[in-house]
C-alpha cells in the first residue's frame, strides 16, 4: 500500500492560453504558437501534491516527469495573459530545469511549491517573480 498524497492542483494549461494563441493563429507568423498551444491543451497535465510535482506531456501524453520537493533549489515565475496564468521554472539540485507553461493560479502554486521545498530541505528557496 502506497503513501497517500494530497493534491493541491490537478489540471492542464489555462484555457486563456489556448484562446489567445488561436486568435493569434489567424496571422501566419503566429501559427507555430497556435499549434504549440493546441498540443499543450490536448496532452499536457500538471499534478502538484504535498509530495511531488508531476508533469505529463509529450506526444499523446506519453512522457511523465516527477520531481520531489527536496530536489528543488530555485523557483522562477513569470506572469502571462495579464496575470491570469503564468509560467513556472523549477531549477533542480543537479542543474536541470522543469518548465511548466500556462499554469492557472501560478502565484499560489509557485508559493505552495516554495513552501514544500523549504520544509523538505530546511533552507529557504530563492524565488524570482517577474
Amino acid at each position: 500500500m502506497g503513501i497517500k498524497e494530497t493534491p493541491f492542483f490537478e489540471g492542464g494549461p489555462h484555457i486563456g492560453d489556448l484562446i489567445l494563441n488561436i486568435l493569434l493563429g489567424f496571422t501566419v507568423i503566429c501559427l507555430p504558437l497556435t499549434v504549440g498551444a493546441i498540443v499543450r491543451a490536448l496532452w499536457l497535465r500538471y499534478r502538484i501534491t504535498d509530495r511531488r510535482v508531476s508533469v505529463t506531456g509529450g506526444w499523446q501524453g506519453r512522457d511523465r516527469t516527477d520531481i520531489i520537493y527536496s530536489e528543488v533549489v530555485k523557483i522562477a515565475s513569470v506572469a502571462r495573459g495579464v496575470g491570469l496564468w503564468g509560467d513556472i521554472v523549477l531549477t533542480l539540485r543537479d542543474g536541470n530545469r522543469l518548465e511548466m507553461r500556462a499554469i492557472p493560479r501560478y502565484r499560489a502554486i509557485s508559493d505552495y511549491i516554495a513552501e514544500r521545498a523549504a520544509a523538505k530541505t530546511g533552507v529557504p528557496l530563492e524565488t524570482i517573480k517577474i
